[in-house]
């Protein structure tokens, strides 16, 4: 599949900007900054651009234009995400509105005392999501299990500007550590919070049919949910508007089925997002590529 390597685009310099625009200007000033800078990516980033034409053609059936121009929405998209999460890190996102389609689902899973699985996809924006759950009062805590892949240097600024995230990292390692921080999370009620349409070479993985086509998935979360009596349900985040989000949670399964049913499940509403929102879509590696890049 893969030739992601775990780690996320941007330098610091670009944060800085985008941080100092969105503290003193606001986030349609930063929007209009960032009108420019996408542009400049989507000219000059010449392999995630051709990854993403190739994608919306040959899997989501676009004709080459129609392909071209949601890849130049979809770079402007994830810039959004990237401000908007800036803009609640330094308490600027007050513009910001968001609708909530199965909050009745997260309070359940809260309310109870086993803990929950929500699984998600990089199609929309995450962080968004956990602080608009704190804002609906579903304070339970979220821990969301991550490849711990940023630079070092940007992690200690946006620590420095904000005071870090709300929400807890459960970093993925090696030694598997993060499987004790997953277990020892669910003990304690809290919700764990992870993606499942990325791997890096050599993770175990399972082959679905996706969009018509087989790729592959990474095994893991489909296996820990299986592992743990915890709810498993499916949580997206995705822009309606430049101020607007749509929050929302599908209906929990129960607990201990096998990791082939969570994952089924979750391909199947993957592509109903994934075509209700293609220009969301953040993955720009060839995603159906079967054979690991050494």
């Amino acid at each position: 599949m893969s030739e992601w390597k775990g780690r996320t685009r941007g330098n610091l310099l670009g944060y800085k900007i985008f941080v100092l625009f969105i503290r003193y200007f606001g986030l349609r000033v930063a929007y209009a900054l960032l009108r420019v800078v996408s542009l400049y990516f989507y000219l000059f980033a010449f392999k995630p651009r051709g990854v993403m034409i190739q994608f919306y053609n040959e899997h989501m059936g676009y004709n080459y234009f129609r392909s071209r121009f949601l890849t130049r929405i979809n770079f402007y998209k994830i810039g959004q995400t990237l401000v908007d999460r800036f803009a609640f890190m330094v308490g600027r996102a007050d513009i910001l509105e968001y609708t909530f389609d199965g909050h009745q689902y997260l309070k359940q899973i809260a309310d109870g005392n086993k803990g929950g699985m929500l699984i998600s996809a990089h199609l929309g924006n995450w962080e968004i999501a956990g602080n608009m759950m704190k804002e609906k009062g579903l304070t339970k805590r979220s821990n969301i299990v991550m490849f711990d892949g940023e630079h070092e240097q940007i992690k200690k600024y946006m620590q420095k500007e904000s005071g870090g995230p709300s929400f807890n990292v459960i970093p993925i390692k090696n030694d598997l550590s993060h499987i004790i921080g997953i277990k020892q999370a669910l003990e304690r009620g809290e919700f764990i919070c992870i993606h499942a349409d990325r791997f890096l070479p050599g993770s175990r993985t399972i082959t679905l049919n996706f969009l018509g086509k087989p790729a592959r998935f990474p095994y893991g979360p489909f296996h820990i949910a299986s592992k743990y009596n915890a709810p498993v349900t499916f949580v997206f985040s995705v822009k309606q508007a430049d101020y607007l989000y749509e929050l929302s949670a599908t209906v929990p399964m129960d607990g201990m089925q096998k990791p082939e049913v969570y994952a089924q499940a979750f391909v199947t509403i993957l592509e109903e997002k994934l075509k209700a929102y293609p220009d969301q879509w953040f993955n720009y590696f060839d995603f159906f590529k079967m054979e690991d890049v050494a």
